[in-house]
């Protein structure tokens, strides 16, 4: 593991901060290096590969999630902003079972790294922009979710109000998606 990474109470999800060079004509951060993530094992064998980059930009008050991949991991890198973002375990998870969850301020320069099955959302706690790499390229398949305020994951998120995306509004309790990917094979 690359010494920018601290681990958390979650196996595999690490946290860094981004090293900021500022002078007076404005700021530089190194956002990501392979060698920081092809040290990393993938669950199914082989160093973690980061094979596509995006980039999120959310209003205040912005909540996304709760969102998992069975075949992709995620590294985010606030640009931009504050956020409250939310990992929860659901690897080993069955129907009935709470997650363990984490919740982790994201700052300008802040690093997270999203192990394949840990589910994981954000709320805007400023107007923002999110870099993040994935080790899959998208193709739909393996997009899930589940409610952002299930009370089975019991995520303490802010209390204000927040805007939410019609698929994140429309996703489904955890109990029941967690039942249906048992013995799923995708």
């Amino acid at each position: 593991m690359p010494d920018r990474w601290r681990a958390t109470t979650l196996d595999g999800v690490l946290a860094a901060r981004l090293t900021e060079h500022a002078d007076d004509r404005g700021k530089f951060i190194e956002l990501w290096r392979d060698s920081w993530t092809a040290g990393l094992p993938a669950p199914h064998g082989g160093p973690v590969a980061m094979r596509q980059a995006n980039l999120s930009r959310s209003r205040e008050g912005v909540l996304r999630g709760m969102h998992f991949h069975r075949r992709q991991s995620d590294l985010w890198v606030m640009a931009e902003g504050r956020a409250l973002a939310a990992v929860a375990d659901l690897r080993a998870l069955q129907p009935g079972e709470s997650p363990a969850v984490e919740l982790h301020e994201l700052t300008v320069g802040a690093a997270l790294f999203i192990p394949e099955g840990v589910a994981h959302g954000f709320y805007a706690r400023s107007d923002m922009t999110l870099v993040y790499l994935v080790s899959n390229e998208y193709d739909g398949t393996d997009e899930h979710g589940f409610a952002w305020n299930d009370p089975d994951a019991a995520i303490a998120w802010p209390a204000s109000p927040v805007t939410l995306s019609p698929r994140d509004a429309s996703n489904r309790p955890l109990r029941e998606v967690l039942a249906r990917a048992v013995g799923s094979a995708d």
